[in-house]
């Protein structure tokens, strides 16, 4: 129910903390693992540290023909393509409100940034992608989302209104593919509470490891008392991927502590 063995996965963002410990999980698990991402050296890395069989390809989410020879790659490879896990994304520092600043002057480009990054980013992968999951009757297809798309955290507006983005589209395409093509093929994303990553560490954490005040806030928040850490994304990433969770779509699960289910109170 929880093996992955002979399936093909492709990890989008696989260069990166998270992206990368979810490559490591699926291979643990028995797939054979690409995973994609612009920067050579982090997925190269993250291939020498697999378990199985894995590939690096280097590919841009946004670009269309980048992703097309990522596919390409794979089918070349393997055959085949089972499972897809949209892990790229991030956020755009000029999309985030600074202290003190107006949220009527965010500038539209940055906006337009963060969206397509997350939003775009996810879709165009799924379009290229996800048709060979559909072309071969069944897989799964995981996308990574965001407290933030849930509950309003203070400052990053353009990369919540981006992750909620995702959230519907998740649910959407796990209400179309299953319609059109039964419940074999599936669409489902984790929602990851805090988890320190090169992009949020310096506003989380000082030099010297302590906690800046927004990191103790979101410690304070969450029942748990800590931030994730990445491998903790892995049982629900498997689970999510295999026969285990065969009659879940459009699910949207949090790995967060319980930071969504606590009021503050």
């Amino acid at each position: 129910m929880f093996s992955l063995e002979e399936r093909v996965a492709v990890v989008t963002g696989g260069g990166g903390v998270l992206g990368s410990a979810m490559a490591r999980g699926l291979s643990a698990a028995g797939a054979r693992v690409v995973v994609a991402g612009r920067s050579r050296g982090p997925l190269d890395a993250c291939v020498d540290s697999l378990e199985g069989a894995g590939m690096a390809v280097t590919a841009d989410v946004l670009d269309r023909a980048r992703l097309e020879a990522l596919r390409d790659s794979v089918l070349n490879e393997y055959g085949r393509i089972d499972i897809l896990v949209n892990a790229a994304g991030g956020n755009v520092a000029a999309a985030t409100l600074p202290p003190g600043g107006d949220v009527f002057d965010l500038p539209e480009d940055a906006m337009r940034q963060v969206v397509d990054l997350n939003l775009l980013g996810t879709v165009l992968p799924t379009q290229l992608l996800g048709a060979e999951l559909a072309a071969g009757g069944s897989g799964s297809i995981v996308n990574i989302t965001s407290m933030a798309a849930e509950r309003a955290i203070t400052r990053v507006v353009g990369y919540s209104a981006a992750k909620a983005a995702v959230e519907n589209y998740t649910r959407w395409m796990a209400t179309e593919l299953a319609r059109r093509f039964g419940s074999a093929l599936r669409v489902n994303a984790i929602s990851p509470g805090f988890f320190l990553a090169d992009q949020n560490r310096a506003l989380l954490t000082n030099e010297d490891g302590s906690l800046t005040e927004r990191g103790q806030r979101i410690i304070d928040l969450t029942p748990a008392g800590r931030f994730g850490e990445p491998e903790e994304l892995i049982g629900t990433l498997v689970w999510l991927c295999g026969d285990g969770a065969r009659f879940v779509t459009g699910a949207v699960v949090p790995v967060d502590g319980g930071f969504s289910a606590f009021s503050g109170v």
